[in-house]
């Protein structure tokens, strides 16, 4: 199946995905209504795009209370069906990557719906930082972990928690480093 890889690496915050997005969602140059958005990561200086993952655990869609989320035939991504949302909100709450959001105009929600399978921002982005093509989901998710692992300058510890510990926060890389 085709999922949009993101690759923090090679953005440079031009924001020609969100703006291309808000256009193609909404017909105007929105960025506030784009369903892609670039994070900008101050103190390293670099950008990280992001959107819906399309995920296969899909919490937005199974806490719907009234099944307004549904899986798009032909591209897998979870789509909206406005007609049946009631502006909840709980499926922006479940989201776990907060790329779920809630249009303040209808108050419904509104999530990245792969353009029907030929993604905008895909299309926009000058320095391919956004990929649209087939991958294995394993190994899509383990490439987005790295790549955040990469951009925030974190890791977490692989040791085993002990019964009874409190799990131990990431630390900065810089920290074992002498200067």
């Amino acid at each position: 199946m085709k999922q949009l890889h993101l690759i923090a690496e090679k953005c440079t915050g031009c924001m020609q995905c969100e703006l291309t997005c808000s256009f193609v969602q909404t017909g105007e140059f929105r960025p506030s209504r784009s369903l892609i958005r670039v994070h900008i990561l101050d103190e390293q200086a670099t950008y990280a795009p992001y959107t819906c993952t399309q995920c296969d655990e899909a919490w937005c869609l199974t806490s719907c209370p009234t099944n307004a989320i549904d899986i798009h035939g032909e591209t897998g991504a979870k789509v909206v069906i406005d007609a049946a949302c009631v502006g909840c909100a709980v499926c922006t709450i479940s989201c776990p990557f907060g790329t779920i959001f809630q249009n303040p105009e209808t108050k419904k929600a509104f999530k990245c719906d792969l353009c029907g399978g030929d993604p905008a921002c895909a299309k926009a982005c000058p320095t391919g930082a956004i990929v649209y093509s087939e991958t294995e989901p394993a190994r899509f998710f383990t490439e987005v972990a790295a790549a955040v692992d990469r951009a925030e300058g974190a890791r977490w510890t692989e040791a085993p928690i002990p019964s009874g510990a409190a799990p131990k926060a990431p630390t900065d890389v810089a920290d074992g480093m002498q200067g």
